[in-house]
């Protein structure tokens, strides 16, 4: 059994060789306008739908290089490159979408819990943190509260709490309402959905939206090098499912519900 879903419990999983799996926090069920909802984003957010989302847990923090470099080390996958940034408790990039599901799936097979990517909806549920501005903090970016880059795509910038001009050591920034870190920036994080260019025909219940480009897949989140306008909360993109770049990361949900 998954431990007690009070909203915003921090629990992990124990692996099979005694160690824990990744900081998980209860997100209660609840309701949310999905989208553009400020005005002035992009097509793609749109239209404003409302989603109903079931209980799950999300990642306190994106999966670090430490639990993903263990997980390679135990099927005996390439480590991926760093970068010369850093490994430890930096956020893994360099991770392919069917790399981070692989890393979901063996995460499963040590805890005996499910693990996967999370749904567009449950990302965008979380991130927002029972707000609706663009920004869990606000509407104002902010390099108080996140790594994020400069006005020109790709390029990092060190300015202010954002000492990092590439990623930054996870939970480095205030936790949004739900308690979850760096929702806004660091890195791009990998969603299960297949890509839709807007949300006509999108899921109203957080689950998967397959049947789209099967072949791109959503990410969220911005990223320590793109500019702020691409880190807020509605915000998405897409990438060939086999890319592997250094902007790119990811966070693991568990549920009871099978997505």
């Amino acid at each position: 059994m998954l431990p007690t879903t009070s909203a915003g419990k921090v629990f992990r999983s124990r692996l099979k060789d005694g160690s824990q799996g990744p900081e998980m926090v209860w997100i209660a069920a609840g309701s949310f306008r999905m989208g553009d909802i400020q005005g002035g984003g992009y097509d793609n957010e749109k239209p404003v739908h409302r989603v109903s989302i079931k209980r799950f847990a999300m990642g306190r923090y994106e999966v670090t290089f430490a639990e993903y470099d263990k997980f390679a080390e135990a099927t005996g996958r390439e480590k991926p490159d760093d970068e010369n940034w850093g490994r430890g408790n930096r956020p893994v990039i360099n991770v392919s979408w069917h790399d981070a599901v692989a890393y979901t799936e063996w995460l499963s097979e040590q805890t005996g819990q499910t693990y996967r990517l999370p749904t567009e909806a449950q990302w965008e549920y979380a991130a927002r943190g029972g707000t609706d501005t663009k920004y869990w903090w606000g509407n104002t970016a902010s390099h108080e509260y996140a790594n994020y880059g400069a006005d020109q795509c790709c390029s990092g910038l060190a300015k202010g709490k954002d000492r990092w001009k590439y990623t930054a050591p996870v939970g480095s920034f205030a936790p949004n309402p739900f308690g979850i870190y760096d929702t806004v920036g660091n890195v791009w994080e990998w969603c299960a959905d297949s890509w839709d260019d807007s949300y006509k025909g999108a899921p109203t219940d957080g689950q998967v939206w397959r049947g789209g480009d099967e072949n791109r897949r959503v990410l969220r989140g911005g990223s320590w090098g793109y500019e702020p306008r691409y880190a807020r909360t509605a915000s998405r993109y897409r990438v060939d499912s086999v890319g592997r770049f250094d902007l790119i990361g990811f966070r693991v949900v568990s549920s009871v519900a099978d997505f």
